[in-house]
């Protein structure tokens, strides 16, 4: 017999059941292969999840204890009437003395003023016709020597020198700051009654009278007026990569 035979001779009834018991054996298997992933995940996620909000749990109380101490720590001040007005006392003294410092305040008071000017000599044949003019490098040197000698404030053409202040050669021209100088160039500065002697006498100053003033006739001046003025820094202090130094200083400090 032939196989359309056989297939003749098999009940209708028995090939639909077939039909169905497979359909209902791929339903199960798919249903099984869904249901596995899902019981897995439940199982695995939830610890963390439960470890997760504990945490947050944990940190929220430990925010609200702070909260309570600062609160306290605020009303033990306010409490305290004298003894907290001497300590805004105390902290705007050092508010002052840190705008001193950092060259933020104008300051007047005893001091000298050296004036550096361009040689009038005639440039020699094959020199360097730079060599007879006034150079960032010579301001800075300068400028050195009076916080040497024991400056307390230095301005170099009403600019005011401060720690990121920066003295560069621009073309004909010498950059203080964000200001552009022409010669001559007037350095001012406060200090102790005897702080041009103490500039004139030091090593670094005779060096530089030798080797620019004497070798190519740069023009120096000086004046110890009874009162010179400083003025204040005009531009903004922008500090990215220093940070306080010392014990117990901290790096993140922002400017």
């Amino acid at each position: 017999m032939n196989v359309a035979g056989r297939f003749r001779s098999i009940p209708s009834w028995q090939i639909t059941l077939g039909v169905a018991l497979l359909a209902l054996g791929f339903l199960i298997a798919a249903q099984l292969r869904t249901e596995a992933p899902r019981v897995r995940y439940a199982s695995q996620e939830r610890v963390p999840l439960v470890e997760t909000t504990r945490d947050l749990q944990s940190r929220q109380d430990a925010l609200k204890q702070r909260l309570l101490e600062l609160r306290a720590q605020i009303q033990s001040v306010e409490s305290q009437g004298k003894g907290s007005a001497a300590l805004v006392r105390d902290l705007d003294a050092r508010l002052r003395q840190a705008r001193v410092a950092a060259g933020l305040t104008a300051l007047q008071g005893p001091g000298v003023v050296l004036q550096l000017g361009d040689s009038s000599k005639a440039v020699p044949p094959g020199d360097n016709p730079t060599d007879n003019l006034v150079s960032a490098r010579d301001i800075r040197t300068v400028v050195e020597e009076l916080w040497l000698a024991g400056a307390e404030a230095v301005a170099v053409n009403g600019e005011r020198i401060t720690a990121t202040s920066a003295i560069i050669d621009i073309g004909g021209s010498i950059l203080v700051n964000a200001a552009y100088l022409a010669p001559p160039y007037q350095v001012s500065a406060i200090g102790p009654p005897d702080l041009f002697d103490q500039v004139n006498g030091s090593a670094g100053f005779r060096d530089f009278v030798r080797m620019r003033v004497e070798a190519f006739g740069l023009q120096v001046g000086f004046a110890e007026p009874k009162d010179v003025t400083i003025p204040a820094y005009a531009g903004t202090i922008n500090l990215r990569f220093a940070h306080p130094s010392g014990p117990g200083a901290s790096p993140s400090a922002g400017p």
